[in-house]
């Protein structure tokens, strides 16, 4: 038997931009669009068919999801597959769940496939979370006898035992995704295909979610795991793939496949970046020279432990005097999403001016203050009401690694994007 699970060859998907449809404001327009309408109808039908122009080049309207990609994911293999939004990730995972036909290429999948895509995505909204698991079951192949000895297990996985005879239609989208996920990891599909949607769930089901993918792997079975948390990419795979515009851009290790990806979203993993004045981010005021992120000692690095201080320090030079000027410094999760904003502190004396020389801001951030996680930092210049200086991108990425002993704080990434540790008091009273 062939060790390939999983077989890509050239892949392509494209698809035509849609027509506008026309509106119609008179009767006579109406009755004239109702006689023509069968001969524009097999008009638009040859154009939607035709997909290249007299030159053989595609038309505006042709857009490529998917262009000549090709990939082989071994049996037991975990490959993480990364890119941008709009790279054609989700493309790629439903052309291989058969939900979407390729344009071309050739795709040999050897095994029953599970996927979970979007939340809800094979679920029918009217049926309980009982009915939903059987419904599941059966379309991945598998006999009543055999979803019976694993219900108990997909309920106990997915914590929606209370509302199992409940119709899916009143699921949270967290207890959705929950659900999907436990029935498709738990059915024994030979391949399982999971999209974005663990995002959906808190951070202590996710932790779980890993960890069965990690079990799924290790008794022989093949995951693709499309993500952009970088951290559960590195934690759980192997190999992966960085998808860009449609292509597959490069292969291989993990780290050096997120490394690429990083560095073409211009965020450094090094835990430095410089500008000189020809190629910074700049305005006519204001030119941000570089920023780091080092230990107390000042050691430059990316990577601290969470009882462990650091420093930010963001260098930048004032070319014309700035009133009121505003230096916000921003962590983001994996996902984007803002974990807490901090001000340079003379932003908040009204009238401030700034005049025109070099400045080195630097943020210190407490120890056992962030979760073990990665962390994008996010740096912007504005003057409140004025105007925009320097627009707000990820600059750097920062990764917090666990130190506990697993009593005080569960080991891993405890719930949360934060774990501050807080000082408690306690008495006894009577």
């Amino acid at each position: 038997m062939s060790n390939i699970a999983i077989a890509v060859e050239n892949l392509s998907k494209r698809y035509r931009i849609g027509y506008e449809q026309q509106a119609r404001d008179t009767f006579a327009e109406v009755l004239l669009a109702w006689v023509t309408r069968p001969i524009k109808n097999y008009r638009r039908l040859r154009e939607l068919t035709n997909f290249k122009d007299e030159n053989y080049h595609d038309p505006e309207n042709v857009i490529w999801a998917l262009k000549d990609i090709s990939f082989a994911v071994e049996r037991g293999e975990i490959i993480g597959v990364i890119g941008k939004n709009g790279a054609g990730k989700s493309t790629l995972l439903k052309i291989l769940s058969r939900i979407t036909h390729p344009t071309s290429g050739v795709i040999s999948l050897n095994g029953r496939v599970s996927s979970l895509l979007e939340v809800g995505t094979g679920f029918h909204p009217e049926l309980t979370g009982r009915d939903n698991v059987y419904l599941n079951g059966t379309i991945l192949g598998m006999t009543k006898d055999e979803i019976d000895k694993k219900f108990d297990e997909i309920v106990d996985f997915s914590g929606v035992s209370k509302f199992i005879d409940t119709p899916v239609k009143f699921y949270s989208s967290g207890m959705g995704v929950r659900l999907a996920f436990s029935v498709a990891a738990h059915l024994e599909p030979e391949i399982l295909l999971i999209d974005e949607v663990l995002s959906v769930g808190d951070a202590m089901f996710q932790k779980k979610s890993l960890g069965k993918m990690q079990e799924v792997s290790r008794k022989g079975r093949t995951v693709l795991f499309v993500s952009h948390n970088m951290g559960a990419v590195r934690a759980l795979c192997s190999r992966a793939l960085l998808i860009e515009d449609g292509k597959l851009k490069k292969q291989g290790p993990v780290d050096d496949v997120i490394n690429e990806y990083l560095a073409n979203k211009d965020v450094s993993t090094t835990g430095l970046l410089e500008w000189n004045q020809s190629n910074a981010p700049q305005s006519e005021e204001i030119v941000f020279l570089g920023i780091k992120t080092n230990s107390n000692s000042g050691e430059v690095k990316s990577t601290f432990a969470i009882d462990e201080p650091f420093e930010i320090v963001i260098q930048y030079k004032i070319i014309e005097e700035v009133r009121n000027l505003r230096l916000y410094l921003k962590f983001r999760n994996s996902l984007g999403e803002a974990v807490f904003t901090t001000l340079e502190d003379s932003a908040i004396q009204k009238g401030f001016v700034r005049k025109p020389g070099k400045y080195s801001a630097t943020c210190k951030i407490p120890p056992n203050l962030l979760n073990n996680l990665s962390y994008l930092i996010y740096v912007g210049f504005d003057s409140p009401g004025s105007k925009v200086l320097v627009p707000g991108t990820d600059y750097l990425e920062v990764d917090i690694i666990d130190t506990s002993d697993g009593y005080r704080y569960a080991k891993g990434t405890f719930d949360g994007p934060v774990r501050p540790e807080f000082n408690w008091e306690v008495e006894e009273y009577k």
